[in-house]
């Protein structure tokens, strides 16, 4: 570490100020801001090793419901195999403050890897800083904030004063063998010479006298930055990075760029930090993050590729199986022309264009998308694909086919004829492009409705899935697990309460008898009043529950007590042997549960 810090530096004295320095002819606040030049450019100086860091943990989930720890494990594993053993992803940063943060710290810390190392988020805090050094991390991020936005009119303090705090927190990490990661917050609306440069000299000092590296990373919070040749600080990347790394002669290795997407410069932002003397880049998977977002990590592993032309263990086809996961497991939403995730990505509508790959992929492709990502170039129908190439678009695309539940269509199917007959239709009345996904597949619903999944289905299996969800907490509730009889009837009786889609619920003895009361909604108890002396030895639910041992859900359903639509569900209740000795069963309102037209979080169900 020594060899990275034996450089020549310049003095920068601390300019404290009774008044913040709030930059106002670049930031009006009532205008856009401003973007002025001197006319001067600084060289590049790209540092002889370049790599991805990652926020995904943290800032990517400030901008979406939380992972669960099970999602995290996944997504880490996703970011090892996608960066590969030499760790171009090298390091991955977390939350650390519920159970939920520390139960995913500790997933990812026992995969064992190397790349990425898991590393910890904290405030400028001495309580925060003993997190980190419970969960034996070895480097976290400290946020220093460093626009007077920030110092003055948040905080309310002075430079001199704050930058006392910074400095104390950093050498209380230096001395538990902590590498602090200092995170200038807002660093493109700061005072670059008058604070910035002074606090990161005293960080160096630190650096040096410890031997330790500490980190610096320089946090583009609003977006503001941009890579224009000749632009003034602070909002010219090209000239921080200089500033830090060439005047001040801060290590190319201890500084690391985060920036924000507020005005579509986030990449090229970040790609600019590389060339200009800054080591890493701190990024997201899919970009997701904090109001616009951060730097898409796959873009970054792909900008990497095209600088260095290093492809050594890493596997890009990984950007591929995380875009899934993002879509099919987490439900996030990835739009079909973002860049090498979206669905039609790589797909092309232009008539001419899609002539063009029919010869010669290369000719409209970007590169070769089958090797490198998995996701083979898509032409859309045009006036010369005729029965052939809709069918064939059919099979590439509806999830039906694609997911092998149904055999692929022919170009002979009835259905196929009228398609083709629309297309031509267009193209006979002045149509120059490429027919859209959703047009075909608009059609094919019309043409070809076997192949597709109907409304109500996709209804029912929500209504199903929310249903087993809650299903689910009742069995795992720690009160139902005690079998205490009165902690039961208060969990019905508040559950009912809570649960608007339930019905009924009850809970019966291994004979089939009724046990305690049957909880309803407010006004229905009085339909189900003879439940409570009838026996259900007999039920299918009560049977399976009781034979297997296992949750029993039956199919939709009309109750003959209220000739609502509804479905049952039987959890079997053990004793702390694990015996049978009862079970609960619950009538879920089909109608109620369509309503909730999202998935339940597992939290709200604790």
């Amino acid at each position: 570490m020594n060899s990275l810090l034996n450089r020549a530096t310049r003095s920068y004295p601390l300019i404290d100020r009774d008044e913040p320095e709030l930059l106002r002819d670049q930031f009006p606040y009532t205008r856009v801001p401003r973007i002025f030049f001197d006319g001067i450019q600084v060289p590049m100086n790209p540092p002889e090793e370049i790599w991805i860091t990652d926020t995904t943990f943290r800032d990517g989930q400030q901008a979406r419901p939380p992972f669960t720890p099970a999602q995290i494990e996944d997504l880490f594993t996703f970011l090892h195999k996608l960066g590969g053993p030499r760790g171009l992803i090298r390091q991955s940063e977390f939350f650390l403050y519920s159970d939920r943060d520390k139960e995913a710290v500790r997933r990812c810390q026992d995969k064992g890897y190397t790349y990425p190392e898991v590393t910890g988020w904290i405030r400028a805090d001495a309580g925060d800083l003993r997190i980190v050094q419970d969960l034996k991390l070895k480097e976290t991020g400290i946020l220093l904030s460093v626009s007077d936005y920030h110092i003055y009119l948040k905080m309310k303090k002075r430079r001199s004063k704050i930058m006392d705090q910074y400095l104390g927190i950093v050498k209380d990490a230096l001395a538990l063998g902590i590498v602090p990661r200092c995170h200038f917050e807002d660093v493109t609306r700061a005072d670059i010479h008058g604070f910035c440069l002074p606090l990161a000299q005293e960080l160096l000092k630190l650096s040096q006298e410890s031997g330790i590296g500490v980190k610096i990373r320089l946090c583009d919070t609003m977006g503001f930055g941009v890579s224009f040749p000749g632009a003034v600080l602070p909002r010219s990347v090209d000239k921080l990075i200089h500033a830090f790394n060439t005047e001040l002669g801060y290590p190319s290795a201890l500084l690391e760029w985060h920036g924000h997407n507020d005005f579509h410069k986030v990449h090229t932002n970040a790609a600019t930090a590389w060339l200009y003397g800054c080591a890493s880049l701190n990024a997201t998977l899919l970009g997701f993050g904090e109001r616009t977002g951060n730097p898409p990590l796959e873009g970054a592993v792909i900008e990497y590729l095209a600088l260095t032309g290093d492809y050594e263990g890493i596997d890009t086809t990984v950007i591929t199986d995380i875009a899934r996961y993002f879509t099919e497991v987490l439900k996030a939403p990835v739009p079909a022309n973002y860049p090498f995730t979206g669905s039609d990505f790589n797909t092309t509508r232009a008539g001419i264009h899609a002539d063009g790959i029919m010869k010669n992929e290369e000719i409209y492709n970007i590169f070769d998308t089958t090797a490198l990502l998995r996701r083979p170039i898509k032409v859309t129908v045009t006036d010369k694909s005729g029965m052939a190439g809709i069918a064939q678009w059919l099979n590439e695309n509806l999830p039906a086919i694609v997911s092998g539940d149904r055999e692929p269509v022919s170009k002979r199917h009835p259905g196929i004829k009228h398609i083709a007959e629309w297309v031509a239709n267009q193209y006979e009345h002045g149509r120059t492009t490429g027919i859209s996904p959703e047009e075909l597949f608009a059609q094919a619903r019309h043409y070809l409705p076997s192949y597709f999944v109907s409304r109500f289905e996709i209804i029912t299996d929500h209504a199903v899935r929310i249903a087993r969800k809650i299903a689910r907490s009742v069995c795992e509730s720690p009160v139902v697990k005690t079998m205490g009889k009165e902690g039961i009837e208060q969990f019905l009786k508040k559950l009912v309460s809570r649960e608007g889609s339930i019905q009924l619920i009850a809970v019966t003895d291994t004979q089939g008898k009724r046990v305690g009361q049957v909880y309803t909604q407010r006004g229905d108890k009085g339909l189900f009043r003879n439940l409570m002396t009838k026996n259900f030895k007999e039920k299918e639910w009560f049977i399976r529950a009781v034979t297997t041992g296992e949750p029993y859900y039956s199919d939709l359903f009309f109750s003959k007590y209220t000739q609502r639509l509804i479905m049952t569900a039987a959890l079997p209740l053990r004793d702390l042997n694990g015996s049978v000795q009862g079970v609960i069963d619950i009538d879920f309102m089909f109608d109620e549960l369509a309503k909730i037209d999202t998935d339940i979080p597992d939290e709200i169900l604790d």
